[in-house]
């Protein structure tokens, strides 16, 4: 018979593990480091993190620091191939593109030289539109536009609830998660009337992600001075401060794509801001369902970062 409290205590420890890696990938992870923060021990742990996720400890860290390494290629023209390295925690730009080239079979200056020729073209950022008609595209490329904020964030603490798989897993699992945190939340007395953010953390970006990998985190924010449980279903985490551009839109459900896209193909671009190295996260703002239009008031946080020319 499974023991359910000991199984969500595993979840538990491999997401703080998953969120220490994710803060922590510009250096060095030692094993110890790691097993460490798990709460296992260090002859086990690699086994254990590989029974849960399905992939090699080692082999994890090195897939988000590449995927971390394609996002700075393709976005961050303004940091070099020296600058990436030490971002990424690698000594030097040599042993970067030796890495990089490795892992995706090309070196990280063709990979951008190709992305700023054929991304424009071929690409469009979510994955939620895939069945609009290209032809349609083209004739009205940003359908959607919303009002465009920059504001200052203070850091935030999020009980949270983590799916790992595809965004249609997601979508079909979605109901049962929100009302997990929330059942949760309420054991918890978590929720503190018109001071709890309702909002999707996504951690892997979908333009260069592995999609039976991407991991969602639908959260509650915490008012500050409460402590969060965190019991193998509800993880804790903090939501990272700073300048974010804020796209507040009113949408049907089939549009959340298009006003992703306007963020980040129309608006981004000519803003004098580049994407900042942290996760962007939509805050749901009403119940569709008690709206007749089930329009969706959502406003997508993007983290960013003044453009150094």
């Amino acid at each position: 018979m499974v023991d359910k409290k000991c199984q969500e205590e595993y979840i538990r420890r491999i997401n703080k593990v998953q969120d220490y890696i994710e803060r922590n990938i510009g250096r060095f992870l030692s094993i110890e480091e790691l097993s460490n923060t798990a709460g296992f021990s260090k002859y086990h742990f690699s086994r254990i993190f590989q029974a849960m996720l399905h992939e090699p400890l080692a082999h994890y860290v090195n897939r988000i620091r590449m995927e971390k390494a394609l996002f700075l290629l393709a976005h961050r023209k303004d940091k070099n191939m020296t600058n990436i390295a030490y971002e990424l925690g690698l000594s030097d730009s040599a042993v970067f593109s030796r890495t990089f080239k490795n892992y995706y079979g090309v070196s990280p200056s063709e990979y951008r030289n190709e992305y700023s020729k054929n991304c424009k073209a071929s690409f469009l950022l979510s994955e939620y539109n895939k069945s609009t008609a290209k032809k349609e595209r083209v004739r009205n490329p940003f359908p959607v536009t919303g009002q465009i904020t920059i504001e200052n964030l203070k850091e935030k603490q999020v009980a949270y609830v983590r799916h790992t798989g595809t965004y249609k897993t997601l979508a079909k699992e979605y109901v049962r998660l929100i009302q997990t945190l929330f059942t949760h939340a309420e054991k918890q007395h978590l929720i503190v009337e018109k001071k709890n953010w309702v909002l999707a953390m996504y951690h892997d970006n979908p333009e260069f992600g592995i999609e039976s990998q991407f991991r969602t985190s639908l959260c509650l924010t915490v008012p500050d001075g409460i402590k969060v449980n965190e019991n193998g279903i509800l993880g804790c985490m903090i939501l990272e401060g700073g300048l974010y551009a804020v796209g507040h839109f009113r949408i049907q459900k089939e549009q959340y794509g298009d006003a992703w896209n306007y963020m980040y193909q129309e608006w981004i671009t000519g803003s004098g801001y580049v994407p900042r190295d942290y996760n962007p996260f939509e805050v749901y703002r009403n119940v569709p369902s008690a709206d007749e239009s089930f329009i969706h008031e959502v406003d997508i946080y993007v983290p960013i970062e003044p453009f150094h020319f």
